[in-house]
């Protein structure tokens, strides 16, 4: 959402703004805050990852879920657990955190989620 080059901005910001319209919150963690900033700052530079930081650190409609070592622990099980896939760590956590607080969809491009059980928004056109 923050690249307007991606080919999937206006679809994924359409998605995000229909869910806030609708009352709905955001999730995310902190090990997505990591891949996220590093991705903003490489692609579109630290002055851009700063301002996506304030926008998200400082929303109330954005719960923050930490991966606790716990968390961890189960990510450790899902990442070796499927060994024909190739999900990421942070996917893995992910996983964990939406399985646990009762989260079906994720507003991603990524289809290990979908592998995974989950509904990935915005869905291909």
């Amino acid at each position: 959402m923050a690249d307007r080059k991606d080919p999937l901005n206006a679809a994924a910001i359409a998605v995000r703004d229909q869910w806030l319209e609708n009352a709905g919150l955001l999730a995310t963690s902190n090990y997505i805050v990591d891949e996220t900033l590093t991705l903003i700052r490489m692609r579109m530079g630290i002055i851009a990852a700063k301002k996506w930081w304030a926008m998200v650190s400082k929303s109330p409609r954005c719960k923050m879920h930490w991966i606790t070592p716990e968390r961890e622990q189960t990510a450790i099980q899902w990442f070796f657990g499927w060994q024909d896939q190739f999900f990421s760590f942070t996917d893995c956590t992910s996983f964990v955190v939406m399985k646990e607080v009762g989260i079906t969809k994720a507003l991603t491009a990524d289809h290990h989620f979908i592998t995974a059980g989950f509904e990935i928004l915005p869905t291909a056109p």
